[in-house]
């Protein structure tokens, strides 16, 4: 069958978290076409190219949800989108369809207005009135810019500007929306018209997503609107897969924001209806673990639609590294990640202190990805700071001078070339976050048998089990006494990487991966009716849908066409034919074959 798969700053891009769990899925499914219809977050990105991509993967389209003049100040003249984006309304529209957008975005905001403070019950939508009139907004202006051009100019435009205004201050709307003010109106403009740009593609077409048999987001939020798109105009099923949640993403990133809290709570109640309307209309919804799960029930998912598929990562790197292989001493606690304020290494570095203080001779590395950004690198100079004063570099018991018990290195150098070399550098791996999803460094540490040490967020005890240390986030006492105990005591330590190992291989591996999402397109594909009928002779309205009515033969190179069947000869079933006309199975005994 024919996948379009749809990413959000990911896959076939460089760089994104996406990038390496696609690559796996489109080569580790051979008997499927892959065609890629790919969104782009920056210049940056785009600069940086793409990966190597397999022959499997037929055809690519791209788009960039960016352009220049974005963080221009609101109000300026809008620069016109790349030519993969229309721009019109107010240029070619006549007055019919300035009607139309105006209704359509009227209901659009007055639903996001109306919800915007509204928190969504457990296992609801925002509210079935808010929710249905986003919907309805949606369609309209997705159909709108199907039709007449795309839809940059007019969100841009004075008129959505007057209905932001009149939604804000209208009954019903929640008190902090009721106080936005003619830059809030401004702002929220902007940010609609950035949230909408994938409505204005030209993928929506015969040739494009009405060619695919199956939908696959890789992501929620943007990633997933063309899909929306492709089921309303085509029928084409969405399978929606999450390993983190955009929408939480957006709550976490709105109070840094340099916007209002009028904006912040708009485009929060946006990004919510469209999660809840991208969940009510998924075939199915594969959260890659159990913390994105309940966000995705909280957001409106049907429990029936739900199936957890842990995402998949390659073992074998790892396979060389032994449980007992302490590389670094078995005193030595190793810390693995990107350096930023989120892993709260300030708090492990206090409870390094007392780690130190119980055990001297311990040690602790620390081993981080190149710091990217200037918020990075303030943190990385903030946290050896600290540990300069936390550790000064005298002689000790355990220590000369000029070895310092705590480190910070990079992967890649002499002594350790690789991760799996970090892994086996120390017997215990330290989780300090005081924000996750799913940790993949933790993933990692377990395939390399190594005993845990964790903070309790996102989905780390889900990964962990019983095979780990689990303790409450910002607490460094209770992350010393952790460490210390299994400092202490080698054979539990031995015992939980050799557990940690065994979960690791049986739920989190390739394998695993891409076996499930295997048996889902099938499953998804078969109880599809049928989109391929002629459609200058529709089929009866009365007959029952035909699963698989466009057979494997039809995506095969060079396959020539059966032979038509005789006036009254009995009509072989789609499977039964091949590129040789009628197989050897099916013919029958008159044909010289009894």
């Amino acid at each position: 069958m024919r996948i379009g798969l749809l990413t959000d700053g990911g896959y076939p891009y460089a760089t994104g978290e996406s990038r390496l769990w696609c690559d796996r899925l489109v080569r580790g499914l051979p008997r499927h076409e892959f065609d890629l219809f790919a969104l782009s977050r920056s210049a940056d990105q785009e600069q940086q190219g793409w990966v190597r991509l397999p022959d499997r993967v037929g055809r690519v389209r791209t788009a960039p949800l960016w352009r220049r003049g974005d963080d221009t100040p609101h109000g300026g003249r809008p620069r016109s989108l790349p030519g993969r984006f229309a721009t019109g309304l107010g240029r070619s529209y006549g007055r019919r369809d300035r009607r139309r957008f105006t209704a359509h975005v009227t209901e659009l905001v007055g639903a996001v207005c109306a919800g915007a403070d509204t928190r969504p019950e457990p296992g609801g939508a925002v509210g079935t009135g808010a929710a249905g009139r986003f919907a309805e907004g949606l369609y309209g202006l997705a159909e709108l810019a199907r039709d007449r051009g795309g839809l940059h100019a007019a969100l841009r435009s004075e008129a959505t500007v007057r209905v932001v205004e009149s939604a804000c201050r209208a009954p019903g709307s929640g008190r902090t929306v009721h106080g936005a003010t003619v830059p809030d109106h401004l702002a929220f403009a902007a940010g609609l018209e950035r949230a909408l740009r994938p409505l204005s593609l030209d993928w929506y077409d015969e040739d494009g997503l009405g060619a695919v048999d199956l939908c696959h987001a890789a992501s929620g939020g943007a990633a997933a609107l063309p899909g929306l798109l492709a089921k309303r105009f085509f029928g084409v099923p969405l399978l929606v897969t999450e390993h983190g949640v955009p929408l939480r993403a957006h709550y976490l990133a709105a109070p840094e924001a340099p916007l209002g809290a009028p904006v912040r709570t708009l485009l929060a109640g946006f990004h919510g209806l469209l999660a809840s309307e991208v969940y009510r209309q998924a075939a199915l919804i594969t959260p890659g673990n159990t913390h994105v799960r309940r966000w995705q029930e909280r957001f409106g998912a049907d429990r029936r639609k739900l199936r957890t598929v842990y995402p998949g990562m390659e073992a074998g790197r790892f396979e060389d590294v032994g449980e007992d292989d302490d590389g670094g001493g078995p005193g030595t606690l190793v810390w693995i990640g990107r350096i930023e304020p989120a892993k709260d290494l300030v708090a492990l570095l206090h409870a390094f202190a007392e780690v130190l203080r119980a055990e001297p001779d311990a040690r602790l590395r620390v081993f981080g990805a190149p710091v990217q950004g200037a918020e990075g690198e303030a943190y990385l100079a903030q946290c050896r700071a600290l540990a300069a004063q936390l550790f000064p570099d005298e002689a000790t018991d355990a220590h000369a001078v000029g070895c310092n018990p705590v480190t910070f290195e990079e992967i890649g150098g002499p002594e350790v070339p690789d991760l799996a070399e970090a892994y086996a550098a120390g017997g215990v791996v330290v989780l300090s976050s005081v924000v996750e999803g799913f940790p993949i460094s933790l993933v990692e540490s377990m395939f390399c048998g190594r005993a845990t040490v964790s903070t309790d967020v996102g989905a780390v005890v889900e990964i962990v089990g019983g095979t780990g240390v689990v303790v409450p986030p910002r607490n460094p006492r209770a992350l010393a006494d952790a460490c210390v105990a299994l400092l202490r005591d080698p054979e539990r330590r031995a015992r939980l990487g050799a557990a940690a190992r065994a979960r690791a291989l049986e739920l989190f591996t390739v394998e695993q991966n891409l076996a499930a999402f295997r048996g889902i397109y099938l499953d998804l594909v078969g109880h599809t009716p049928d989109r391929w009928t002629d459609r200058a002779a529709p089929a009866d309205p009365a007959a029952p849908p035909r699963p698989f009515a466009t057979p494997p033969e039809a995506h095969v190179l060079a396959a020539a066409p059966p032979e038509p069947v005789a006036s009254g000869a009995a009509r072989l079933p789609s499977w039964a034919i091949g590129a040789e006309g009628v197989c050897a199975g099916a013919r029958g005994a008159g044909d010289g074959d009894a």
